[in-house]
C-alpha cells in the first residue's frame, strides 16, 4: 500500500484496470501487479515508456512513475508500445519533481553505467533485487530509479537514492535503452522472488522409454532391412558394426511413439527399395522408357 494524497488513486486506478482489461496473453490466469515502483526522470519518447510498461508487466511490476516526462501524458504512442500493458500505462502517475516521486518510499536504487563521485554502495542486479524483495516483504516500499535517454541519471539525482545498482556490461558500450534496463531489473525482481531460479512456467512432455521389446524390434527390423541392402560387407567386422549401430539407437531413450516412427520410415524405405539395393521407382520409370521406345 502507498501513503500520501496519490495513493488512492493509484490503487483504485489499479484495481479497476486489472478488473476490467487484464492485459497479457492469458487472460485466464491471475495477473501480478506488485513490487518496486519504477521511475523514470524525464522520459524523452512516448515509444520508449511503452516499451518499460510492457516490460514491468512481463514481470508483474505495476507502478510507473514519470518525473516530467517531454511528451504530454496520456500518451497514444505509449499505448501502442506498450503492447496491452494497459493496467501499467492507466495506472500511471506524472510528477513534477523528483523529490514528489519519491516522497513515500523507503529505500530506492539508482541506476547508472558511469562512475559516480560520492560514498553510495554500488550493486550488481542480483544482489540489488535481493535487497528490494526483502524490504518490500517487510512492507516498505522500494524503487528503482532511472535516468533519460541521452544522458542518464544526474549527480544531484542520484544523490536522492540510498544505492547505485549497475549492471555488467560491456565496458566499451555500456549504453541501454531505458526499456532494456528495466527489463534487466524487472527479471532480477521476479527472479528474486522464486524458490527455485531453474523452476519453468510450464512443463514439457514427460517421455517414458519403450520397454525393451520395443527397442529389440526396431534393432530386428533395422538390421534385416540392412542386411537385405549388404551394408554388413564384411562379415568379420558385422557384430562390431551391430554393437554401435545399437549402441547409437540406446541411448536416446525413445518411447512407443518414437520408436513407432523410425520403424514406419524403415518400412517406408524398405517398401521403395527392391533387395538389389535399386529404387522401385527407378524400375518402374526403366519399364515405362522401354515400353516407350518398342511402341507398346
Amino acid at each position: 500500500m502507498f501513503v500520501g494524497a496519490s495513493s488512492t488513486r493509484f490503487t483504485v486506478g489499479l484495481e479497476a484496470t486489472k478488473s476490467a482489461l487484464m492485459a497479457g496473453t492469458d487472460k485466464d490466469r491471475q495477473m501480478i501487479a506488485d513490487g518496486p515502483a519504477i521511475i523514470l526522470v524525464e522520459p524523452q519518447l512516448g515509444e520508449n515508456i511503452g516499451m518499460v510498461a510492457r516490460a514491468m508487466a512481463n514481470f508483474g511490476l505495476v507502478d510507473l512513475r514519470l518525473v516530467k516526462p517531454r511528451e504530454s501524458w496520456p500518451n497514444e504512442k505509449a499505448q501502442s508500445a506498450a503492447a496491452n500493458a494497459h493496467h501499467v500505462i492507466a495506472a500511471t502517475r506524472v510528477f513534477a519533481t523528483l523529490e514528489e516521486a519519491l516522497t513515500d518510499l523507503k529505500f530506492c536504487y539508482a541506476t547508472t553505467a558511469r562512475v559516480r563521485d560520492g560514498f553510495k554502495p554500488v550493486r550488481g542486479p542480483v544482489e540489488a533485487a535481493s535487497t528490494l524483495r526483502v524490504r518490500h516483504g517487510k512492507g516498505q516500499t522500494v524503487g528503482i530509479l532511472f535516468g533519460r535517454e541521452k544522458s542518464g541519471l544526474k549527480n544531484e539525482e542520484v544523490d536522492l537514492a540510498d544505492e547505485i545498482v549497475t549492471f555488467p556490461v560491456n565496458p566499451a558500450y555500456a549504453s541501454l535503452n531505458i526499456a532494456q534496463a528495466v527489463l534487466l531489473m524487472s527479471y532480477e525482481w521476479m527472479k528474486s522472488g522464486m524458490d527455485d531460479v531453474d523452476q519453468t512456467a510450464f512443463d514439457g512432455p514427460e517421455i517414458v522409454p519403450a520397454g525393451k521389446d520395443m527397442l529389440f524390434g526396431l534393432f530386428s527390423q533395422l538390421e534385416k532391412a540392412l542386411e537385405a541392402r549388404k551394408y554388413f560387407r564384411s562379415a568379420n567386422k558385422k557384430p562390431r558394426m551391430i554393437s554401435n549401430l545399437r549402441a547409437v539407437l540406446t541411448r536416446p531413450g525413445f518411447s512407443n511413439d518414437e520408436i513407432d516412427v523410425l520403424r514406419g520410415v524403415i518400412r517406408s524405405l524398405d517398401g521403395f527399395m527392391r533387395a538389389d539395393g535399386k529404387m522401385r521407382a527407378t524400375e518402374r520409370k526403366a519399364d515405362s522408357d522401354d515400353e516407350n521406345a518398342t511402341g507398346r
